[in-house]
């Protein structure tokens, strides 16, 4: 990858981090759920019950 390729990613990820923090913080304030599909399966998780530790493993599985 080019130098710009490079940097292009790099403003992609962080956009791209920083408006899945935003959906999850609006969800929480709704006190709605996120739906998700990991190994095939759809899952149905609060947005309340979301901790760091699980919004980078979904992150993973978007």
């Amino acid at each position: 990858m080019t130098r710009n390729e490079l940097a292009l990613r790099s403003k992609l990820l962080v956009g791209l981090s920083l408006s899945y923090t935003r959906l999850i913080e609006k969800k929480q304030i709704e006190d709605g759920n996120l739906i998700f599909s990991k190994n095939g399966k759809i899952v149905k998780v609060r947005a309340r019950k979301l901790s760091n530790d699980v919004e980078a493993e979904a992150a993973d599985v978007i």
